[in-house]
C-alpha cells in the first residue's frame, strides 16, 4: 500500500518549488513504491484545493487530508510520512 501526497502550488511560487524539491528528495530516500505524489496547481484545481481547506501555497495533503497548511520543514514532512507509512496495513504485515 502507498500513501498519496499532494503538493498544492501556484505558478512562480519559489516556496512551492522548494516544497516539491524536498518532497522529491524524501520520496527518493523513503522509497518510490511507498509514496505516490503529485503537484496540484491551485489555479487549475481551485475547487478541489478550497474543498480541502487550502488557503495559501505551498500546502501538503496526505491521503486526501490537508496536513500542512504552510510549508513544513523537511524534518516535519519526513516524520509525518514515516509515521503514516508505519500505520498502513502493508507496513503492519512486515
Amino acid at each position: 500500500m502507498t500513501i498519496k501526497v499532494e503538493v498544492f502550488s501556484s505558478p512562480g511560487c519559489s516556496k512551492c518549488a522548494h516544497a516539491k524539491a524536498v518532497l522529491q528528495r524524501l520520496v527518493g530516500e523513503i522509497g518510490e513504491n511507498a509514496i505516490q505524489w503529485r503537484e496540484v496547481n491551485i489555479l487549475e484545481e481551485l475547487d478541489y484545493a478550497v474543498g480541502l481547506g487550502v488557503l495559501s501555497t505551498p500546502a501538503v495533503a496526505i491521503d486526501g487530508e490537508l496536513v500542512f497548511a504552510t510549508l513544513p520543514s523537511a524534518g516535519r514532512l519526513r516524520t509525518e510520512l514515516e509515521a503514516r507509512l508505519a500505520t498502513t496495513p502493508q507496513a503492519a504485515k512486515t
